[in-house]
């Protein structure tokens, strides 16, 4: 049984002005009932607070709540804390120490790094140092079943704190954060972490602990950086929340995920690390982290897209690799049936499926060779979450929403299919169908979380099948055997029950006249023309010819007259064309 909350305050930088501090104690406490405890980070004591302080000092005035503080970030404050270990300053107010792990009759367990980071030798004493951090984070993990701790109290922001995560506004993380304040906060996963010194307010989203489908679920952290007290912004500098000790919680209700929950901020920066490690002692080898450090002995390499991943800035964006044999999907290859091209973007083009399950059925391909998602660029990435915007924008105009999946088993090039379905059909009906199907194969969809995607949970080389609404909710089921290749098709019967032919829709080419399949293309662009679907596929070279016309003259006399808002397409056959290809529409 879950023992009863904690009420706590968290208060940013103090800075001597107690007299504000807890007199806003006092009238939250007369208005929302007693708290237990005041945590106080950052600079508590400036050093023009003597006065005020002495009377607290010497007794003549009391902290109305048990209140705990963080020792000394500089040298001028050094004289208000005695003794390093910590101790009792005054009647209710206690500095913690350096660090440790304070940890009360409730049971709460409360982790605390007094100072700033610095790489002096020697360190000094109102900083900390690597050992330090070593030796807080060897202490506690070395605890029989450590899961983390309740609250961990720092002054200075970790670094990269807002990675994945909404902005901290003009703070820039990347100069003010502590590296090793991070490190210290991925190893000891807090549930909260407080943290002040740079005069600002930032709550960020909360972030897991675990890695997605890996690892058993964790509880999240959620970071406050608070501002200081009596701040003429009025920005918040005191935060008032419940908590019941790890210890006492239910496991479950302790690793429920919120919606809002995001990656892990410090992979990266646990990914150098390691490479450190690497570099500093080559005789061991290093564990795969499955996020970031996919190394040569772990499969292949996630193609480099020419941006800062810690390299040089002047380093070139890798190709995509090239086929061992003919493909049927690369743009530039013969073997592609260019009269199923929709249209072609910059890394992307989309196709209809030859053999598709219902007439609107289409592909988004690469025009480079990729053979799964988690192989793509991040340029190419990014074309690919275009073309998904602008599907879901022409099935919604048609009454329609879509589902996509993806299958990297048994295939050489990348293909999302894209199937439409009645605008009706909730998610949870899509996603009951495929999970249903699953069942009667013995397999197991998996949903991935909310923020997550799929190149955060299986790494490249890895065979899966991948399935996404147009709502962004995913499911995956990583393929450790043999696949049933048409599982995807499958699913159809459920989906539209009416239609009960095993075999798949057969659909002629789309440029046939037949009534049952009508012209995509002849949809796609009349929609792009009403719209601005179409709009980021404008910024192309001059070499391109824009803005251009094609007069379609179709197989069995369908006819499509469309401007197309996207440069040039490929040489098409010249037997579905009449000549001009381009020419001026009005």
């Amino acid at each position: 049984m879950e023992g009863l909350p904690l009420r706590v305050l968290a208060c940013g930088d103090v800075e001597g002005r107690l007299e504000s501090l807890f007199g806003r104690v006092r009238a939250i406490q007369s208005k929302s009932g007693r708290f237990d405890m005041l945590l106080c980070v950052g600079d508590f004591f400036s050093s023009t607070s003597d006065a005020e302080w002495a009377e607290y000092r010497s007794g003549a005035k009391k902290a109305p709540i048990p209140t705990f503080v963080l020792g000394a970030n500089n040298q001028e404050t050094m004289h208000c804390f005695p003794h390093v270990t910590g101790c009792e300053l005054a009647e209710n107010i206690t500095y913690l120490g350096r660090r440790g792990l304070f940890s009360g009759t409730s049971g709460l367990q409360i982790a605390y790094l007094s100072g700033t980071e610095s790489q002096e030798e020697p360190t000094p004493a109102y900083s900390f140092s690597s050992k330090d951090v070593t030796e807080l984070k060897s202490s506690l993990l070395s605890t029989p079943n450590f899961k983390g701790v309740d609250i961990l109290l720092t002054s200075p922001w970790p670094r990269d704190v807002e990675s994945f995560a909404n902005s901290p506004g003009e703070i820039d993380t990347k100069k003010c954060g502590s590296t090793l304040i991070s490190d210290l906060a991925a190893s000891l996963k807090p549930r909260y972490h407080f943290a002040a010194l740079e005069k600002a307010y930032y709550e960020r989203l909360p972030y897991r602990n675990h890695t997605v489908l890996q690892e058993t679920p964790q509880h999240v952290t959620r970071f406050i950086a608070l501002a200081e007290v009596g701040n003429k912004s009025k920005k918040k500098y005191l935060y008032a929340f419940s908590i019941v000790p790890m210890s006492l919680m239910d496991p479950a209700e302790l690793v429920k995920q919120p919606q809002d929950v995001t990656e892990n901020p410090y992979r990266k920066l646990q990914k150098g690390a390691q490479k450190t490690k690497v570099l500093g002692c080559a005789e061991e080898e290093t564990a795969c982290q499955f996020f970031f450090d996919l190394n040569k002995h772990h499969g292949k390499k996630r193609p480099s897209d020419g941006k800062d991943r810690g390299s040089s800035q002047t380093k070139q964006a890798k190709k995509p690799p090239q086929p061992t044999g003919p493909c049927w999907f690369c743009l530039a290859s013969p073997e592609v049936e260019k009269h199923l091209v929709v249209s072609i973007g910059t890394h992307c083009y989309l196709a209809l499926a030859k053999g598709g399950l219902l007439p609107d059925h289409v592909l988004i391909l690469p025009i480079g060779h990729y053979q799964s998602v988690v192989d793509l660029s991040s340029e190419v990435m990014e074309e690919v979450t275009k073309y998904k915007s602008a599907l879901k924008e022409f099935f919604r105009s048609k009454g329609k929403r879509y589902v996509l999946f993806e299958r990297n088993y048994k295939s050489q090039h990348l293909q999302l299919q894209v199937i439409p379905v009645p605008l009706d059909y909730t998610s949870e009906d899509i996603k009951e169908c495929f999970i249903t199907q699953a069942q009667e194969q013995q397999m197991e969809l998996l949903e991935i979380p909310e923020h997550s995607d799929i190149t955060q949970v299986v790494q490249p080389g890895t065979p899966y099948f991948y399935v996404e609404l147009d709502t962004g909710e995913k499911l995956f089921h990583r393929i450790r055997g043999s696949f049933p290749l048409q599982f995807g098709r499958w699913v159809r019967r459920f989906l539209y029950p009416s239609i009960s032919r095993s075999p798949p829709f057969s659909p002629t080419l789309f440029y046939s006249n037949e009534p049952q399949h009508p012209s995509f293309l002849h949809r796609w662009c009349s929609q792009a023309r009403r719209t601005s679907m179409w709009s980021w596929t404008q910024a192309r070279s001059s070499s391109t010819v824009s803005g251009a016309a094609s007069h379609c003259s179709l197989a069995g006399g369908c006819v499509a007259f469309c401007t197309l808002p996207f440069p040039v397409l490929l040489p098409f056959p010249p037997l579905f064309f009449t000549p001009p290809f381009f020419s001026p529409f009005p």
